[in-house]
């Protein structure tokens, strides 16, 4: 096996026996980004090998991680892949980014991703799309999709993506990588870039179970920058790492096994939920009756969240500033008018208009208000059925990977990628996606667990014990 192809924990296992260096790792993640990148474009910017060599002292954790181009990296160009971001350079790192620098991580780059986190794809990126490195004809999803094209490209060993409604998980699921979105609040949002604000959440690309916990405990924990950041113990989650699940109740809720799911995703899935009876895990058929107005519900609370929070780019103190044409007024407003049409994409547009409407004087109570009494029914669904299971299983994505551009000019459609992720970001709870094997076309496929707020080590528990056993 190529050292690329290592996962961080052996990695750490190779550095601690001086079978491996941190430069001999360095050297071939940074090939496989010359051999690989032309063709993935994983990255907005890769950085110079030269100042990422770190040793290895048998405490610290240098290994070669990519980070999505919203999260903050101090004197690094960080513009969330849209144009009016052009030129912004970071003046300070984020939480997360000094998490990793205390553990000596190597950064790659800032990975490619949708505007703005606007996307299912990685399509709408103003560097370009992202493809898929499992078949370069096809997406690797979004918004997430450098973060984790990268990880299942070996153009990094693990990454940091950013989940808002299925962002982290949807692309793993697509690129066949386990996606995390940890619980809202235990990962400090501080540097991160907002999309919508209660929504978003920080997690890990990683190559296997094992590494994604690894990652959680280098980043998760109470920030006192982050007003949202959760003041919850952090426990080690690689002692959440056990293959036994006998006794635990799973639920299957009926609404996520409808028409319209992919046969293979289907039969795949159920093959894992086989396969966990086999171990002694005992499942239900539940129900989660308000998610099937999840993706309405979304898109009104996320489009509003985003219409606010974009408003900040103007061209006044940072990025993109167009000065308008001669020919008219050259005032404030006009420059603002014209650096935001030059400056956003179509998608970002596209949704800063829905929310500023839904946000709207005589539609806020229609919409926005509505949007929020309907989440909170979503929420109060997944917490009557944790009162019985230890955990929900569905699958991650309705369908494997579809082509590039197949979507593009059909929203609705791309949004509907989203149906079964967004209910975890709605509720703030817990959600993984595995890769539970491949379609016929040889796309892989993924398995959603969720768990109620702060149990993760339950999603470890299940995930690994999956991994462990499969075929």
């Amino acid at each position: 096996m190529k050292t690329s192809q290592l996962t961080a924990h052996e990695i750490l296992e190779q550095y601690s026996a001086k079978k491996l260096s941190s430069a001999s790792v360095c050297d071939a993640v940074w090939q496989e980004i010359d051999q690989k990148e032309k063709d993935i474009h994983a990255y907005a910017e890769v950085f110079p090998k030269e100042s990422a060599i770190i040793n290895y002292d048998g405490n610290n954790c240098p290994i070669p991680v990519a980070i999505k181009d919203n999260i903050c990296i101090a004197s690094k160009a960080t513009t969330c892949c849209s144009k009016i971001l052009k030129g912004f350079v970071a003046p300070y790192d984020a939480t997360v980014i000094e998490k990793l620098k205390n553990s000596s991580a190597i950064f790659v780059g800032h990975a490619n991703m949708d505007e703005f986190a606007f996307g299912s794809s990685t399509e709408t990126s103003c560097y370009g799309p992202t493809r898929n490195p499992c078949d370069l004809s096809r997406v690797p999803g979004g918004s997430s999709g450098g973060s984790v094209a990268a990880v299942a490209g070996n153009e990094a060993i693990w990454s940091l993506g950013s989940d808002t409604g299925g962002s982290i998980r949807q692309p793993a699921a697509y690129c066949g990588v386990v996606g995390l979105k940890p619980t809202y609040g235990r990962v400090s949002r501080y540097g991160l870039i907002a999309f919508a604000s209660s929504l978003d959440q920080i997690g890990p690309v990683t190559k296997d179970v094992t590494d994604s916990a690894l990652l959680l405990n280098i980043i998760a924990g109470h920030d006192p920058k982050d007003s949202t950041s959760a003041n919850v113990l952090v426990p080690d989650y690689t002692k959440s790492l056990i293959n036994n699940v006998k006794g635990l109740k799973i639920g299957l809720p009926k609404e996520y096994f409808i028409e319209g799911l992919d046969a293979e995703v289907k039969a795949k899935v159920m093959d894992a939920v086989a396969l966990l009876k086999s171990l002694g895990a005992e499942f239900k058929e539940i129900s989660l009756p308000h998610s099937k107005y999840a993706i309405a519900c979304y898109y009104i609370v996320a489009t509003a969240e985003a219409s606010s929070n974009l408003g900040r780019f103007d061209g006044v103190q940072y990025g993109l500033r167009v000065q308008p044409s001669k020919t008219r007024k050259t005032n404030i407003v006009d420059m603002y008018e014209e650096t935001r049409d030059q400056g956003f994409g179509a998608e970002a547009k596209r949704r800063i208009m829905l929310g500023t409407y839904s946000l709207s004087s005589g539609y806020y109570d229609a919409y926005y208000l509505k949007g929020l009494k309907v989440r909170t029914m979503i929420k109060n669904d997944f917490d009557r059925a944790f009162e019985d299971v230890d955990a929900i299983i569905t699958p991650t994505a309705p369908t494997t990977a579809f082509k590039l551009g197949a979507k593009m000019n059909d929203p609705i459609s791309m949004y509907l990628n989203d149906i079964f992720t967004t209910p975890a970001n709605l509720s703030g709870i817990p959600a993984i996606s595995v890769p539970c094997g491949n379609s016929k076309e040889n796309l892989p496929i993924g398995l959603q667990i969720m768990a109620k707020p702060f149990a993760e080590e339950m999603l470890f528990r299940i995930a690994y014990t999956y991994e462990k056993n499969k075929v």
